[in-house]
């Protein structure tokens, strides 16, 4: 998923300090704003739900259209969310 792989790199220059906010990220790479805040909320999903989709098993009911929309923050909320994050 290049979704999740360019929220862990935009999390990583927001890190280093090489950008310093998620505006400066939507100017450097030539999109909107709130599609960087979206995408940038990626780098917030427990890890286990990533493995498993990275390795081809997501839960079911899960897309990338449904993650744009939001999540709980905490990844114990994420694992128990009903149907969409729960692995």
């Amino acid at each position: 998923m290049r979704a999740l792989a360019r929220a862990h790199a935009w999390q990583a220059l927001l890190d280093s300090g090489e950008v310093n906010s998620s505006g400066a990220l939507a100017t450097r790479f030539h999109v909107d704003h709130s599609y960087v805040a979206r995408t940038l909320r990626l780098a917030s999903l427990a890890p286990d739900i990533v493995e498993a989709i990275l390795d081809g098993k997501k839960p079911n009911g899960l897309s990338l259209n449904r993650l744009m929309k939001g999540f709980h923050i905490l990844w114990s909320e994420q694992r128990q969310a009903p149907g969409s994050l729960a692995l």
